[in-house]
């Protein structure tokens, strides 16, 4: 089983104010939640289907993922 990160509050409250607000719809998963696995991923090359549940849906991961590049987040 792999090593589960998670950001500090400090971590968090910094990366937080670069994150877009402009979203709508359905609830989304928390960014809390969902930036490490984006990390988790990105750091140990593993597959986005492999990341951890911990971190919510694999499919969430990856849209966000590029969704934020996108944006240039």
């Amino acid at each position: 089983m792999a090593q589960i990160f998670w950001l500090s509050e400090a971590q968090f409250e910094r990366i937080s104010q670069c994150l877009p607000r402009d979203t709508r719809g359905i609830a989304r998963v928390d960014d809390r939640r969902v930036i490490p696995g984006i990390i988790h991923v990105l750091q140990s090359g593993c597959r986005w289907p492999d990341a951890p549940e911990a971190y919510g849906p694999y499919k969430t991961l990856y849209n966000r993922s590029v969704r934020w590049a996108e944006k240039g987040v």
